[in-house]
C-alpha cells in the first residue's frame, strides 16, 4: 500500500485522482459501447473538488434535494436530473431552477404541480418514478421495492397513457449489485410497463449498478441498455455514485488508546457514528489494510470509534505486530457514503478532506473543519 496515505494528519478522507480516473476509464467505455448517458448520483459521492475530472467523463448528476441540484448546476456544470419522494411547493420552485429533469414520485404531486410544468415545458423534461415491485437489494433498508415501500408507482396505481409533458420513466431496484440484477429487474419492467416505454423518449435505469467492480458484467449491462434503446429507441440514463467512487477513497485514523476488557480494544481518532454511519446503517465491516478477521492473525482487536455511543464500533480485526497508541491505519473504499453523511455528533471534529494524486504524492485540495462548522449546524 503506498506509504503516502499515511502521512497526514488523522482524521482524515483521502480520495486519489488517480484511482478516480481508473474508475471514469471503465464508465467510458460503456457510454461509448452503448451510447448511454452516465450520471453521477450527488447522494452517494459529492466532492466537488473532483467535479474537474468526472464531468470531463460523465454525463451530469442525479439530485436528491435543490441544495443538490444547485451544487451540480453551478460547479458540475452539465445535465442535472432531480427525484425526491416528495416535494414542496418552495423546493418544486428551487429545483425547478437548477434542473434539466425532474422526476415525481407519484401522480398525486406531478398534478400538484401540473400547470409548473405545463408553463416549464419543454424547457424541462418530466418523468415518473415506477415501482415494479421486484426485489434484488439484500438489506431491507436500502431496498426501493420492499413491501410498503414508499418510492415510485406501482403498475395498478399507474394511468391508462403517459400523462401530458411526461417524456420519460425512472426506476431503481438495485444496491451494490452486478448486472444479471439489472437484466431480471429489466425483464419485469418490460412485463409491467412496456406498454409505456414505447411512449417514451428516455428510461432512467436508476443506480446500484457497481460497475467498476472487478467481477463485473459489463457485456450483460451493455446488452441490456442496448435492447431497451433499440427496442423502444429511447434514450437510456444510469445514475451510479458508488461505482463512480468506488475504491478511491480511504479514511486514515490514528489510535488514541487501548483498553482492556475480556478483549483489547483500539480506540481511534474516529467514529463510525459519525463519520462512516454506513458501517453501523447497512451494517458492514470495512476492510483495515493489513488487518484480517479477528483471530486468524497473532494480535487481535476491537477497533473503536471516539464518541459515547455504546455502539460507535468498526469491527473486530487481527494484524500480526500489536497496535500501539499513534499507529496508524488505513479504512479502504471510504469515498462514497461516507463523507456526505458525516455529523458532528458529540461534537466531534470532522474528518480533514483531501483530494491527492498518489501517482504524483501531490495533494490538490484540502479541506479543513473546526468549531465554527459545529456551531453554524445549531441555532
Amino acid at each position: 500500500m503506498n506509504g503516502f496515505y499515511y502521512s497526514f494528519q488523522t482524521p482524515a478522507f483521502l480520495v486519489d485522482r488517480a484511482l478516480l480516473q481508473k474508475n471514469l476509464s471503465v464508465l467510458e467505455s460503456v457510454r461509448r459501447r452503448t451510447g448511454a448517458k452516465i450520471l453521477l448520483a450527488l447522494k452517494g459521492y459529492a466532492m466537488h473538488a473532483s467535479f474537474d475530472l468526472l464531468s470531463q467523463s460523465l454525463d451530469g448528476v442525479c439530485a436528491s434535494s435543490p441544495h443538490e441540484a444547485r451544487l451540480g448546476n453551478e460547479h458540475f456544470k452539465k445535465e442535472v436530473h432531480s427525484f425526491a419522494a416528495a416535494l414542496s411547493e418552495h423546493d418544486f420552485d428551487e429545483m425547478s431552477r437548477y434542473s434539466n429533469h425532474i422526476v415525481f414520485n407519484s401522480i398525486a404531486q406531478y398534478e400538484q404541480f401540473f400547470d409548473k410544468v405545463k408553463s416549464l415545458s419543454p424547457r424541462l423534461t418530466f418523468g415518473l418514478r415506477i415501482n415494479p415491485e421486484h426485489r434484488e437489494t439484500d438489506t431491507e433498508l436500502y431496498d426501493p421495492c420492499a413491501p410498503h415501500s414508499r418510492l415510485g408507482i406501482t403498475r395498478k396505481n399507474f394511468p391508462d397513457s403517459l400523462p401530458p409533458y411526461i417524456t420519460g420513466l425512472h426506476f431503481h431496484t438495485l444496491c451494490e449489485k452486478n448486472s444479471d440484477a439489472l437484466a431480471r429487474t429489466f425483464e419485469v419492467i418490460e412485463e409491467s410497463f412496456g406498454e409505456y416505454l414505447y411512449q417514451c423518449r428516455w428510461l432512467n435505469m436508476g443506480g446500484g449498478h457497481h460497475i467498476t467492480r472487478e467481477d463485473y458484467d459489463i457485456d450483460l449491462l451493455c446488452s441490456v441498455i442496448e435492447r431497451a434503446k433499440s427496442k423502444y429507441n429511447l434514450e437510456v440514463y444510469l445514475e451510479p455514485g458508488e461505482a463512480v467512487a468506488l475504491n478511491t477513497g480511504f479514511l486514515v485514523v490514528s489510535v488514541l488508546d487501548i483498553v482492556e476488557n475480556d478483549s483489547k480494544i483500539a480506540i481511534v481518532d474516529a467514529s463510525a457514528a459519525a463519520h462512516t454511519p454506513d458501517v453501523l446503517e447497512m451494517p458492514y465491516r470495512p476492510v483495515i489494510v493489513g488487518s484480517a478477521v479477528a483471530g486468524q492473525k497473532r494480535y487481535t482487536y476491537r477497533i473503536a470509534g471516539l464518541s459515547c455511543l455504546a455502539g460507535d464500533i468498526f469491527g473486530d480485526y487481527s494484524f500480526d505486530e500489536p497496535l500501539s497508541r499513534g499507529d496508524k491505519l488505513l479504512f479502504t473504499d471510504m469515498a462514497h457514503y461516507s463523507m456526505v453523511k458525516t455529523t458532528t455528533f458529540n461534537g466531534l471534529a470532522l474528518p480533514d478532506i483531501l483530494y491527492i494524486d498518489s501517482q504524483e504524492r501531490s495533494i490538490l485540495h484540502r479541506r479543513q473543519f473546526g468549531y465554527s462548522d459545529f456551531f453554524s449546524r445549531l441555532a
